[in-house]
């Protein structure tokens, strides 16, 4: 697809088909995005990722497991970009987190682990950062997915001008209601930054079952197009150059060793989150508190 219609276009092309298939009940494994994301970023050493960093990572799994901490936490790599491995951890809200962060202070044992894995952990880092996100659910689109059946996660990160909320907001919803119009499938979440980052970042995730679903996503432009209309698409050109800022887009793929995936997502698919190779039962929550792991934009 030629990008004539610019930066924008790059929240179309992130409009996620798995998870929502056409007669899939519901009811079954469809969990709600999380009101608050906690992003660690780790940005790894040439030649320390791969087994050496899952083997390390398996420490703070098994000190979570071992604590039977109710906290949960899902792991992913880069397939693109920066050689780098994030980690969400998911919040009802910010009293959950301080909760949660308070805790893991409170549990001795469980911090000196955390303490001991992250001195280790440590040495195959050149750097580490965190950022908080919260979900905005008018900007979303059909949010809810079977996340435990997911292997992939594609994000953007959108920069938007300062003083300039307003057209980028009237923009998404342009995308947002052609989607809803065209492409049933269609869906994202998105997320705005509110610690540790750029004000006015914003990301958009979508969840992916394969990478397959990357080319029906790319060729869904031609029913948006028609969708949004000759007007409706240069009304979208003009907001996006007067609010856009900067945006990247990345692949994540899921890495079950270095999760510690919440009890459903392993029933759901013991196979994925715990192979055989994998001897740490899944139960409890990431590095995004006292003593773990700090978490910023993907």
């Amino acid at each position: 697809m030629k990008m004539t219609f610019g930066v924008l276009l790059g929240l179309v092309l992130s409009c996620g088909f798995s998870a929502l298939a056409v007669g899939q009940d519901q009811a079954q494994g469809i969990h709600s995005p999380p009101k608050v994301l906690v992003i660690t970023r780790e940005f790894v050493k040439p030649g320390h990722g791969g087994n050496m960093h899952a083997k390390s990572e398996s420490a703070f799994v098994q000190a979570m497991s071992k604590a039977n901490w109710p906290t949960h936490y899902i792991a992913m790599d880069s397939l693109s970009g920066k050689n780098r491995s994030l980690f969400f951890v998911g919040y009802d809200s910010f009293e959950s987190w301080e909760k949660d962060t308070l805790g893991m202070i409170k549990n001795a044992a469980l911090s000196n682990a955390l303490d001991q894995a992250a001195v280790a952990d440590g040495n195959l880092l050149d750097a580490m950062d965190q950022a908080i996100f919260v979900y905005n659910e008018d900007m979303s689109l059909r949010g809810p997915v079977d996340i435990p059946h997911m292997r992939y996660m594609e994000i953007q990160v959108f920069r938007v001008k300062p003083g300039h909320i307003e057209e980028w907001s009237e923009a998404v919803k342009l995308v947002k209601a052609a989607y809803e119009k065209a492409v049933p499938d269609a869906h994202w979440a998105m997320f705005h930054l509110v610690y540790g980052g750029n004000v006015g970042t914003y990301a958009v995730i979508t969840p992916l079952k394969s990478l397959a679903e990357t080319d029906v996503m790319l060729g869904s432009d031609r029913k948006f197009v028609q969708a949004m209309g000759e007007d409706g698409m240069k009304k979208l050109t003009e907001l996006e150059a007067a609010s856009v800022e900067s945006r990247e887009r990345n692949v994540f793929a899921f890495n079950p060793r270095m999760s510690y995936a919440p009890p459903d997502w392993v029933k759901a698919d013991p196979d994925f989150w715990q192979p055989k190779a994998m001897k740490t039962p899944a139960a409890g929550a990431k590095k995004s508190a006292a003593g773990a792991k700090p978490t910023t934009a993907p």
